[in-house]
């Protein structure tokens, strides 16, 4: 993952500082792209621990086309919880009694949480981000991507329009209120020499919490598509737009960066499964991940 170590660097070296959203401020550089070849072993990073667990649930509920974070809790998945907490929030106009990481505010998110696992009613109510990721994936605008996108690639191959996108502007608007507008916009595939390969689109990169987590995300389901598809796996390429470190996060890049690396951890997939849609999380494992401590870090919210 020298990829990764080395846009850590050069964002510390030639990056702009910037006011962002979140108002934590930005050390950001715009135009980056990093290759990865999946044959090389599965891109997850070594030089901390990244939560698998969460990487493989939340591409299974972006498959399933899944909005509400309901089933990520259920299953110890807290990835999404702050965007809709933060809603819930406003909507009951508690911001100001529960300010931002505060033991109170720590305090609430556990029990919201744990009442969105729970309570299906609540979970309906205050669990859903909108129309994101999954709804887009899914169903734009009445289109489900995925589907066609596999049936493209066998029919196919060679096509340029082997695209998923997750950028709906009239959604925008609405996904903003309770989660997030999609960061990994669009990706596209390519499929060349028996192999296919990926290309994301991101436009706002996160880069030491947010992209470590993105490059598995999508080096997963290069594989899983690749399957089902009959076909090896290429190059995962991943271009950045807007690729940044948080201010508050460069103890933790310093430490990241002094770590060696180990070898790259190897993925297997259940070959009995010939479709995208019946993957579960039992069919995917990662092997052999040797790597140094998770380093904690706040979400920028």
């Amino acid at each position: 993952m020298q990829q990764y170590h080395d846009l850590l660097k050069h964002i510390k070296a030639q990056g702009f500082e910037k006011s962002d959203r979140t108002g934590t401020g930005t050390t950001s550089v715009f135009g980056y792209q990093m290759r990865y070849n999946l044959a090389d072993g599965f891109p997850l990073l070594t030089t901390k621990k990244v939560f698998t667990k969460g990487i493989i649930h939340e591409v299974l509920w972006f498959i399933k086309g899944s909005t509400n974070i309901q089933y990520l809790v259920q299953n110890g998945v807290g990835i999404w919880n702050e965007w809709p907490f933060q809603s819930y929030l406003k909507q009951l106009e508690l911001e100001d009694k529960f300010p931002k990481y505060t033991p109170q505010w720590e305090a609430e998110l556990k029990a919201f949480v744990e009442r969105i696992k729970t309570d299906d009613a609540f979970a309906a109510q205050y669990g859903e981000l909108g129309p994101v990721y999954g709804k887009q994936w899914r169903n734009f605008e009445g289109v489900d991507q995925l589907q066609n996108v596999i049936d493209d690639i066998k029919a196919k191959p060679d096509s340029r329009r082997l695209i998923v996108s997750a950028w709906n502007p009239k959604d925008i608007p609405v996904m903003a209120k309770s989660g997030l507008p999609p960061c990994h916009t669009l990706f596209q595939f390519y499929v060349a020499d028996g192999k296919l390969s990926c290309q994301l689109y991101q436009r706002s990169a996160d880069v030491f919490l947010g992209v470590p987590f993105n490059i598995a995300s999508y080096a997963l389901i290069t594989h899983m598509v690749a399957q089902v598809c009959g076909l090896a796996v290429g190059d995962f390429v991943h271009t950045l737009g807007d690729a940044h470190i948080y201010s508050n996060h460069f103890d933790q890049v310093k430490e990241q960066l002094s770590r060696e690396f180990y070898d790259l951890p190897q993925l297997k997939l259940n070959p009995n499964i010939n479709s995208i849609f019946d993957f579960t999380y039992a069919d995917i494992t990662i092997e052999n991940y040797q790597c140094h401590p998770a380093i904690k870090a706040a979400v920028a919210v």
